[in-house]
């Protein structure tokens, strides 16, 4: 399962360079259009760009096989997080990293070369392979869109494979949970705050009693709650009137995921009763949980795979989602692989080129064992 290391890193540094971001995704898109378009694929490009407001749609990409064998569908996505422009990738010592002022965006591309560079390995080698299924994402940093505006119906694959786990490659994440979006504006009462202090109702402080009776942080095993924003107040000498409560809940458990938004929600309107202020509360179910067995298709030949060229599989459940959340509920079962990649999201953000190429080894590996 040799791939072209060479070929594989330039086409990395090349695609880190692409400046992109959620729902502006219209240079990468163009590229990665043009390389599956070279290597024979049958490609499109939905309407996901206008259904979300971005400038592209997801890319997808159709490349029929020699043999009778299961379809299978790769996915990464195209966007990355702030701050991902004018990235400037650096080698140090066989890691590659940027120059220290962005993230490195191996969070996705270093799926997207992967996948890229084990079909071209494929072809170059005349590897059998059944009917490939391509998906690159727009804006799933951030919420999935992009994902959420695909037609399931366009894909035949009998199993998914999402490049786009941490972890060293060979990790094999079968479970992740569902989560919900909670938005709660409470509206207090101004006043001066030097001359007439007692005749407001601050908003702030409603919500600092709210926040500190809520269950937050690690709930359980399987269940998580955060209050990450909080907006509100205009000047020092104003009674708040008016602060935003921005958060969620995430668990594996359905159940246990709806236990945990009802007391959030229960303990905002109770705390806003006893002081006698007004609330709009907001939920929004974001994505649902997925939970597949060591005997499910993707599992078994993620594993087989990575026996297959030496890896030591690992099956692991995560507290994040990913588009394979999405896939997985529109009825086609995926796994999320791991890629190699070290702190991602941050400005520290790198991969080694020797995982680089075990990720591709891996693709390669799943659609040979298929």
């Amino acid at each position: 399962m040799q791939v072209n290391q060479q070929r594989l890193v330039d086409e990395f540094l090349e695609l880190v360079k692409i400046d992109s971001k959620p729902k502006d995704e219209r240079l990468i898109a163009d590229a990665v259009i043009s390389k599956m378009n070279d290597l024979g694929f049958e490609v499109s490009e939905d309407d996901a760009g206008e259904k979300i407001g971005g400038t592209a749609g997801n890319v997808i990409g159709v490349l029929e096989g020699q043999k009778d064998a299961p379809a299978l569908l790769f996915c990464a996505h195209l966007d990355r997080v702030h701050p991902g422009l004018g990235i400037k990738p650096q080698i140090k010592d066989g890691v590659i990293t940027s120059d220290g002022t962005t993230i490195l965006a191996a969070d996705d591309v270093a799926g997207i070369v992967a996948i890229l560079e084990a079909v071209r390995v494929i072809q170059e080698q005349k590897i059998p392979h059944g009917r490939l299924e391509i998906l690159f994402t727009v804006a799933e940093e951030g919420g999935l869109f992009g994902a959420k505006s695909v037609d399931a119906d366009r894909f035949k694959a009998k199993a998914g494979f999402f490049m786009d786990a941490g972890g060293p490659v060979g990790t094999i994440v079968t479970a992740a949970p569902a989560q919900k979006g909670l938005e709660a504006v409470i509206h207090g009462r101004a006043s001066h705050a030097g001359v007439a202090p007692e005749e407001g109702l601050s908003a702030i402080i409603v919500a600092a009693h709210a926040i500190t009776r809520m269950n937050l942080g690690r709930i359980d095993a399987e269940t998580t709650a955060n209050i990450g924003v909080i907006e509100g107040g205009a000047a020092t000498n104003i009674i708040p009137d008016r602060v935003k409560l921005q958060g969620e809940a995430r668990s594996l458990d359905n159940g246990k995921l709806d236990v945990q938004m009802d007391h959030m929600v229960e303990v905002i309107e109770s705390v806003c009763q006893e002081h006698g202020a007004k609330v709009d509360i907001d939920v929004e179910h974001s994505y649902s949980a997925f939970r597949l067995s060591e005997e499910d298709y993707p599992v078994r030949l993620a594993v087989k795979a990575a026996k297959a060229i030496g890896l030591e599989p690992k099956i692991e459940s995560t507290g994040g989602g990913s588009d394979a959340n999405i896939i997985n509920g529109f009825g086609l079962p995926s796994v999320v692989l791991g890629m190699g990649y070290t702190d991602v999201h941050t400005t520290a953000e790198a991969i080694s080129i020797d995982q680089l190429v075990k990720s591709a080894q891996y693709v390669l590996g799943i659609i040979a064992e298929s």
